[in-house]
């Protein structure tokens, strides 16, 4: 009789045992790879750009404008880094960035910690979906709105400025650049703080209540027990949000700073993604606008692996 070869089962922490086991799970995250590679890790493939004299004239086809387009080394970013807007657009994208972690990123901590105190639910429903809608309008719409609200001849908000201030002392919250980067801020403040509270909420949901049953009974009161439990409980979330927040730095985001921007405020609008676009698209300039691009994510590379670094010194997780 002939000897039947019985085959072994996966050994245990293979990648044979990973995906027999949980085969419909690796069948599932399939189409998100794909998405991953099309839309993300292909066109990373265009960096090359930023080392050439690329044209898309250059060759009959796109891959042959890559391959005929003629490679010129640092040129582009030497280029980029010596022109006269540099400067400039790294001062407005700090200038909105900083405002933003200062001012903005602390608001849906605040907002979820004072939403977590309520103690009537029907209550709390209620504010957290009114809070959340602003998330949803488009900011299109926030941009008219903005303009509506502040506006010099029919704007209500600037009519009350007037009441207030006086017709020449109210200020032109549209047209003045001192005002532009506070503008910006408040409108991802008021578009975005309640929303950004679901994931706060969540961590705070994780708490254990005998916790604050046990502070009450040692005397605390509301503050302390905020203070001692609730805000070390979500630390190592704030600590997370803080990290992509400053891998960020450098984006503040084209569409709202695209519609808030014109002739007045151009000297403080104009930012990475507003240059980009500008020298990309509308110049035709694609070899310069790749170099700002890589700029750009080379630092928020850099931002994100030294904040970690500095998360892990200070005895925290970190992002991984």
């Amino acid at each position: 009789m002939e000897k039947k070869e019985i085959k072994s089962p996966p050994r245990s922490g293979s990648w044979n045992h990973a995906i027999s086991t949980h085969k419909w799970l690796y069948l599932m995250i399939i189409p998100g790879v794909i998405y991953m590679l099309v839309f993300n890790y292909l066109p990373m493939g265009g960096l090359v750009m930023a080392f050439q004299d690329f044209s898309p004239y250059n060759g009959d086809t796109m891959l042959a404008a890559f391959i005929e387009s003629p490679f010129v080394g640092l040129k582009i970013f030497r280029k980029f880094f010596t022109g006269p807007d540099f400067l400039q657009i790294l001062k407005n994208t700090l200038s909105i960035s900083i405002a933003s972690l200062i001012f903005y990123f602390p608001a849906p901590i605040i907002l979820a910690l004072l939403l977590n105190e309520i103690k009537n639910m029907a209550f709390k429903r209620v504010t957290q979906t009114m809070v959340y809608i602003p998330h949803f309008i488009s900011m299109v719409i926030v941009a008219a709105l903005t303009a509506q609200l502040f506006s010099t001849t029919d704007g209500l908000v600037y009519h009350i400025l007037v009441q207030i201030f006086g017709r020449n002392n109210a200020p032109d919250i549209m047209s003045n650049p001192n005002l532009f980067v506070p503008m910006i801020v408040g409108q991802s403040m008021w578009k975005e703080t309640g929303y950004g509270t679901i994931i706060f909420l969540a961590a705070l949901s994780g708490v254990d209540v005998q916790l604050y049953e046990a502070a009450e009974v040692d005397g605390a009161g509301r503050w302390k027990k905020m203070w001692h439990i609730t805000l070390p409980a979500i630390k190592s979330t704030i600590i997370i949000m803080l990290i992509l927040k400053v891998g960020s730095i450098l984006n503040t985001g084209y569409e709202q700073i695209f519609l808030m921007q014109n002739s007045m405020n151009r000297s403080v609008s104009d930012v990475f993604d507003t240059y980009i676009y500008t020298k990309g698209v509308v110049n035709g300039n694609y070899s310069l606008a790749t170099a700002a691009g890589m700029f750009k994510s080379v630092v928020s590379m850099i931002m994100v692996l030294g904040a970690n670094r500095l998360a892990k010194a200070f005895g925290e997780s970190g992002f991984y």
